[in-house]
């Protein structure tokens, strides 16, 4: 901390001059392809910018084998998995290959809405400024995308004016980028990233704004204003003195920035590396973090990646790169003495736990704020905790500070009445909100989602955490429900917590009265049909049954991943398979299906319930615990465009799980499509349909 105190720092210049040419990600393939391989600079026109491709993920940006490199070479990717549309043929093509963005000398990359969902991981951004990229453009851009953007230096911007001037050569003042700013946020541009920010923070030269509920003035009514659960967390863990460890203000209100003293702070191998190499390069390769008892590590993205990598791939020599990810955490996890959930040892494969499975199970509590290295941190959100997810440059800052710098969210409210149907889920719920025009036109990007009503209260915690994790889907900064009595009784159940302390920590862990929400969304549960997600986006909801009038066949059902690998999930898969079991069935023919639980304690539960037995006799494939397909590394992908999946994941992003096309819908649904052959529902006590298998089947005599 020393050494930090006194090192040189400066700001940016206050003018800056792009030189370089702006790549605009469109549409159409064959005009992305001109601009890369041709030399062609387009005219940002109306028609142009109508063209733009919109909904780009980071799994676009950098698919998920692309970040098994976590240094400059992530620089020959950026693009690689765009999907764009041929303008002859009405197929869709990835016209950017390796290198040839930066080869292409650009400097702007411009999009159209929601640039950058999806994953948190930083490589995205980092493959864009390794390959040259300085400004990113859009219509909008993700809360954690920009985020990675500004803590890497990478300059912003949904003003599509800045490309004319761009285009001229012309001095842009910085101020541009930092209007409308928050202090932090402001200083942090001001200063090229994050940890130099941080740098001039501890030697006294940038300046953190004290909360308006003591700063006295215009706005000191703050201190009585209602909060959301939300605002009351970020309120009690607002750094007011780092020096001396003074925590918590009266209040907060949306829009205020400051850092937040953490709980928690944990990363997986996708991130753990290339945020040990920050912490090396800037701060020390003997240096130690701070409060290693408060840092978690998991092995759980990549455990079972040889079983889904393509022999090429293999040949390239990507399988041992992506074994040096894990090879880099285990080794700083043991030099920093930090707790890692790693693989299983002994004959058995598999990863001791799902980041977000562990974090809810053993260590989230109400009130507690949390950050991960994953956009779907949220899922611990559902015992009424603060859980957001973070890049790399933040989780390697944390390492340092403890804290984490953030400006309060405008909450939303999803307000659920009515019974459901049977059969009808929280995954249903979701999905039902991902399709609300408020959602689908980016509205809640970066804003705090609370569940609420008798419908989310009568949920589980399992049910609840569903809801809380896919908050990354919706775009939101998190998701949380109120903690109550169903929170206790799982705080006593899965933890063994002394009952008392659980009342406890739920103690005020609620909304006040008349707390302000900028928008309340009104579901009626009874309303809701079991739904599915059209392939491409998890917002492309419909009721299943528009789909059985022409049924959708399958040939791969994967039920898991963080946000449907839980207890509850795995009650949903064996009730179906049970029920189909009592009727004469298996799993249908055509059709390969896999289960994998979230950790070994759910696997656990599962045998004592019978339902590993139950899975096996059904002909399903039971996986031990990981990430697995839902990111393109394990069993359950698909292998090629024309295959068709279905799927309890959270997103269906393309490529996300293979080339294939991707259904999402409940445990309940994937279950019963896996038994029938097509994207169904369940009803209780109604009759299976399979469809007729293409494939033959033996019959012992």
């Amino acid at each position: 901390m020393d050494d930090l105190r006194h090192r040189p720092i400066g700001k940016r210049p206050d003018t800056i001059r792009f030189e370089g040419r702006i790549l605009y990600l469109l549409d159409d393939a064959e005009l992305v392809g001109a601009q890369l391989h041709d030399g062609a600079d387009l005219d940002p026109t109306p028609d142009l910018r109508e063209r733009l491709r919109d909904q780009i993920s980071t799994d676009e940006i950098t698919p998920a084998y692309i970040c098994y490199f976590y240094d400059e070479t992530l620089g020959e990717f950026p693009y690689l998995g765009l999907r764009c549309t041929n303008a002859a043929t009405g197929e869709k093509e990835a016209p950017v290959e390796r290198g040839s963005v930066k080869d292409g000398g650009f400097v702007c990359s411009v999009a159209g809405k929601r640039r950058g969902k999806g994953s948190s991981r930083e490589q995205s951004p980092y493959a864009e400024l390794m390959a040259g990229i300085r400004i990113v453009v859009g219509e909008s851009i993700e809360r954690i995308y920009n985020e990675n953007c500004q803590n890497l230096g990478i300059l912003t911007t949904t003003d599509f004016s800045i490309l004319g001037r761009i285009r001229a050569g012309e001095e842009i003042p910085l101020s541009v980028f930092t209007e409308g700013k928050d202090e932090i946020t402001r200083q942090i541009i001001e200063y090229g990233g994050l940890f130099e920010f941080n740098l001039a923070r501890l030697q006294g030269k940038a300046t953190v704004p004290p909360a308006r509920s003591v700063a006295g003035g215009p706005g000191s009514d703050a201190a009585t204003r209602p909060m959301t659960v939300a605002e009351k967390i970020f309120a009690s863990h607002w750094v007011v003195d780092a020096a001396n460890d003074v925590l918590g203000v009266p209040a907060v209100e949306p829009g205020e920035a400051g850092f937040f003293r953490t709980d928690i702070r944990f990363s997986h191998e996708y991130v753990t590396p290339m945020s040990a190499i920050f912490f090396e390069e800037k701060v020390g390769v003997d240096a130690k973090v701070r409060d290693p008892d408060g840092i978690l590590f998991f092995r759980d993205h990549l455990t079972f990646l040889h079983k889904a990598m393509s022999q090429e791939r293999i040949e390239m020599g990507l399988l041992d790169v992506a074994n040096q990810l894990e090879v880099k955490q285990r080794e700083f996890s043991e030099k920093q003495g930090i707790r890692l959930y790693g693989e299983q040892k002994g004959h058995v494969m598999g990863s001791e736990a799902i980041c977000h499975s562990k974090i809810l199970e053993d260590y989230a509590e109400p009130g507690m704020l949390i950050i991960g290295s994953d956009s779907h941190t949220p899922h611990a959100g559902a015992i009424g905790c603060v859980a957001f997810g973070v890049g790399t440059t933040a989780i390697f800052n944390s390492w340092v500070t403890k804290d984490v710098r953030a400006r309060i969210p405008a909450s939303f409210k999803v307000h659920i009445t009515g019974t459901p149907k049977p059969g009808v889920t929280a995954k249903d719920y979701m999905l039902e909100i991902l399709r609300h025009p408020y959602i689908r036109d980016g509205h809640a990007i970066g804003q705090i989602i609370e569940y609420a009503g008798p419908a989310v209260k009568a949920l589980s915690v399992d049910e609840r955490a569903t809801m809380t994790n896919m908050a990354a889907e919706v775009g939101a900064f998190t998701g949380i429900v109120a903690a109550d009595g169903k929170t206790v009784d799982y705080l006593v159940a899965e933890r063994g917590m002394d009952r008392a302390r659980a009342e406890a920590l739920v103690e005020g862990m609620q909304s006040d009265p008349g707390a302000e929400y900028v928008k309340v969304i009104e579901i009626d549960a009874s309303a809701i049909e079991p739904m599915a997600a059209l392939p491409g986006d998890p917002g492309n909801g419909v009721y299943i049954e528009e789909l059985e009038q022409d049924p959708v066949r399958i040939e791969i059902a994967y039920a898991g991943s963080c946000t449907a690998g839980k207890k509850e999930d795995m009650d949903m898969y064996a009730r179906v398979l049970r029920e189909a079991e009592e009727q004469g069935l298996k799993i249908h023919p055509d059709v390969e299906c896999f289960i994998q639980c979230g950790s070994i304690e759910v696997r656990e539960y599962c045998r004592e319930k019978g339902y590993l037995d139950l899975f096996t006799r059904m002909g399903a494939e039971w996986i031990e615990p990981g990430c697995g397909a839902c990111i393109n590394a394990g069993p359950g992908i698909t292998r090629g465009a024309d295959q068709v999946s279905v799927s309890s994941q959270n997103r269906n992003f393309p490529g996300r799980s293979g080339p294939g096309q991707l259904y999402l819908v409940s445990p309940y649904s994937v279950a019963a499509s896996a038994v029938c052959g097509y994207v169904t529902r369940w009803e209780p006590g109604k009759q299976f349909e399979p469809i007729t298998p293409h494939r033959l089947v033996t019959v012992d005599p």
